[in-house]
């Protein structure tokens, strides 16, 4: 039986104004999903079709992921990614992989292997096992940024910068397919200053997650989303019999009553689409099957927490 497909993509829990104002950032996530939609329609998987979304988010650099990701303490670029396809229930990452264009490729190839999450020396020596050229994400911008923030040694205005924007970016992508398959992605370059070695919740079952009946990516800030375990818990709340919206309100609820700062997206087996935050914005987009929508204006509350289609 023919599935209708759907689709929702999400480029992190930051402000519109530092990635170019609410039309730019609404005419790149548009873009993504129509471009991501149309693999559904022509027969992608759902695994193919998140890679892919996954890539083209990697690559703007409005995002904090993949080229233009923000630099660690010592000024250097080190990205995580995770994969999982719902279909087979199986994960895959990378952990704080440097030098690689697009680290979604790396957790791809990581779903056929026996060894599935690897951190950064073995992400590297995969990279070159598979010939990927190497790349430098690090901008101009990204930079400036810390050294800036150096010369005022890490005290001042970029500070808060880092404390806030930053530590919520995050680009992920939940897709249904024709087969009725979900596959989820989520890719970070982290919160930006963090100790060497920090571990993002973007390569834990915890900010990305899927199986047969639900998939979900998450955002916001990792230690929070990493304590609520938010993906894993509104995935199993669906597969034990709660609906998309219902699993979704409840884990929502938890994580504001325990003052986490966070946001999610999600889709089920039924094609209901759904997002959530505790966080002040979602800059989210996604396709129903009839047209494009987006999170970017949408405003929660204690009475709205989430939203779904």
């Amino acid at each position: 039986m023919t599935v209708q497909p759907k689709l929702i993509i999400h480029g992190g829990a930051s402000s519109l104004e530092d990635k170019g104002g609410l039309q730019a950032v609404r005419q790149s996530l548009h873009n993504t999903v129509e471009e991501i939609y149309q693999l559904l329609l022509d027969g992608a998987s759902a695994r193919a079709a998140v890679v892919r979304g996954c890539e083209l988010l990697e690559d703007d650099l409005r995002f904090n992921a993949g080229t233009g990701s923000v630099v660690q303490s010592d000024g250097q670029v080190r990205m995580s990614a995770a994969l999982m396809d719902g279909a087979q229930q199986k994960f895959s990452g990378v952990i704080n992989v440097s030098r690689v264009k697009n680290p979604i490729q790396l957790a791809n190839f990581l779903q056929n292997e026996e060894d599935c999450i690897l951190s950064d020396f073995g992400s590297s020596d995969l990279a070159r096992e598979m010939g990927l050229p190497v790349y430098d994400p690090l901008t101009d911008f990204r930079v400036q940024e810390w050294m800036e923030e150096r010369k005022n040694n890490f005290q001042r205005k970029m500070a808060t910068l880092y404390a806030g924007e930053a530590r919520r970016g995050t680009i992920g992508v939940v897709a249904l397919d024709s087969g009725g398959h979900i596959a989820a992605g989520t890719s970070t370059g982290g919160k930006g200053l963090e100790r060497i070695g920090r571990v993002s919740d973007s390569a834990m079952p915890a900010g990305n997650y899927a199986n047969k009946q639900a998939g979900v990516s998450c955002t916001g800030i990792g230690e929070d989303i990493i304590n609520e375990c938010l993906a894993a818990k509104i995935v199993i709340r669906v597969l034990d019999g709660l609906p998309l919206a219902a699993a979704v309100h409840k884990s929502m609820q938890e994580s504001q009553e325990n003052g986490r700062d966070l946001a999610m997206i999600a889709l089920d087996a039924n094609g209901i689409i759904a997002w959530g935050k505790t966080a002040e914005i979602l800059l989210a987009a996604y396709h129903d099957g009839d047209s494009i929508g987006d999170t970017l204006e949408w405003h929660g509350d204690n009475q709205s927490l989430i939203g779904y289609c």
